[in-house]
């Protein structure tokens, strides 16, 4: 059936991206089946290509979707008036493993699509997503820096080391499957995960 003579729900395009998403945190992948995302979705899988041309437009969407909500909120904690720079660090550190939680894909998604796209979209990601991060660790060192709270830290390398320490974790389950028989990641795991990278990401930061 041509995609112009389907039916389209009210809803549907968000309902496919929701699909898709659940399909990578449960699967732990980064790949779809779109005749999984039909069966799951309840929507004929046609419907990708009248909202999003493709499957691999339908990823940049849903990277786009995920990435502007941490945007945001960066944007919006950095702003923030009343706060001082650790508390700052803290709070983004947590909400970064609370992102990682509800969607354990992004940044492997991220580096897929990168890898996988032309040289303008690659920036585009880049400059979209990517860059806001490190501008905000830029600000929130500098600031803690000058304020006498934080050591002096190459903003770079922090944005590495603390996208490293919780992307690891949450697109580790088969390593906790095999080395200690669980591929679950509970609510308190995550808890006792996000105690655990504060304490000691801020134990590397704080003046001494």
């Amino acid at each position: 059936m041509p995609v112009a003579q389907i039916s389209a729900p009210p809803g549907a395009r968000e309902l496919l991206l929701d699909t898709a998403s659940a399909i990578m945190r449960e699967g732990d992948i980064v790949d779809i089946s779109l005749s999984e995302l039909s069966l799951r979705s309840g929507l004929n899988s046609a419907l990708v290509k009248y909202y999003f041309g493709n499957k691999a437009g339908l990823l940049k969407a849903l990277l786009d979707r995920d990435w502007q909500a941490i945007v945001t909120s960066v944007d919006a904690l950095v702003a923030k008036d009343g706060w001082n720079p650790e508390a700052k660090l803290r709070r983004h550190i947590s909400k970064v493993i609370d992102t990682f939680y509800a969607v354990p894909y992004l940044n492997r998604l991220t580096m897929r699509l990168v890898r996988e796209c032309d040289d303008a979209e690659a920036k585009r990601i880049a400059e979209l997503y990517l860059s806001p991060i490190y501008r905000a660790y830029e600000q929130l060192i500098g600031d803690g820096v000058r304020a006498g709270v934080f050591r002096p830290v190459d903003p770079q390398l922090f944005y590495f080391t603390v996208t490293g320490a919780v992307d690891r974790f949450f697109s580790a389950r088969l390593v906790m499957k095999y080395c200690f028989d669980t591929d679950t990641l509970t609510e308190e795991l995550r808890d006792r995960y996000r105690e655990h990278t504060i304490d000691i990401i801020m134990a590397g930061i704080l003046a001494r």
